[in-house]
């Protein structure tokens, strides 16, 4: 009788292990979804995405040449926004560069916004300049940024007239900066 009393204790202990083992195991998964839903396509855009088109803006870049949504117009564009405060825009930044340099069409389809204090983003600015037309925002509030309805950075483009009405929509996002530009 006392050996059937301890393998009852045993398989009680053990039941009542797996339970809590159980519980937890819950408890993390529902996490890990979480926390995949916060990460992933489930929050709001951090900009405007595939086939939205892009709100009326005009601004002026570094070199004091007029951007505005019309100069989106002809052919693609890659558009590119960046702050001075942001880690992963300084380390998106390098390879940004390489890519907008072979970029079709040069520099003139090739525009980066930097959003920031102007003591802060003027060394980003310099290292834009040689390979793209560049404006400078103090906030993502301003023209460009809202046109583009930016909330977080880096944000990477390729925006093209759309073959309907002519306005420039996003017919590209979440540019691999690591695949070489294709020559046309």
């Amino acid at each position: 009788m006392p050996l059937v009393v301890a393998a009852l204790v045993f398989v009680g202990a053990l039941c009542a292990l797996n339970l809590v083992l159980s519980v937890g195991m819950i408890k993390r998964l529902r996490d890990q979804a979480e926390i995949l839903n916060r990460n992933g396509r489930s929050d709001p855009a951090v900009a405007v995405t595939m086939g939205d088109e892009i709100g009326e803006f005009s601004a002026l870049a570094e070199d004091a040449a007029p951007v505005d949504d019309e100069s989106l117009r002809h052919g693609d564009t890659l558009v590119a926004f960046f702050s001075p405060t942001c880690r992963p825009c300084q380390e998106k930044l390098p390879k940004f560069v390489d890519f907008a340099a072979s970029f079709p069409g040069g520099q003139d389809k090739v525009l980066t916004i930097v959003v920031g204090e102007p003591e802060a983003a003027a060394e980003m600015i310099e290292r834009l300049r040689p390979v793209a037309r560049v404006v400078h925002e103090t906030s993502n509030e301003d023209a460009v940024s809202s046109a583009f309805a930016v909330k977080a950075f880096p944000v990477v483009l390729v925006v093209s007239p759309s073959p309907e009405h002519g306005r420039p929509i996003v017919t590209a996002e979440e540019i691999d900066l690591d695949v070489p530009v294709p020559a046309r």
